[in-house]
């Protein structure tokens, strides 16, 4: 298995990550909206997003 952030190989206590630095830029990812699921109403019948450039996991939340 590859870590997900740099694609060395994993080490047992940081699994699935490299090191506790790939680990922590993964949660700053997560902390900073980085990651996203797309809302199932942002979705047309083709399963694609309206007015989204990028795919849904890549794309910070909007504003509200």
């Amino acid at each position: 298995m590859t870590c997900p952030i740099c694609a060395k190989e994993t080490y047992p206590k940081y699994r699935p990550f490299c090191s506790r630095r790939c680990a922590d830029v993964d949660l700053g990812k997560w902390l900073t909206g980085s990651y996203a699921i797309a809302d199932e109403s942002e979705l047309d019948e083709e399963g694609e997003g309206e007015g989204v450039d990028a795919p849904p996991s890549k794309t910070a939340p909007r504003p509200q």
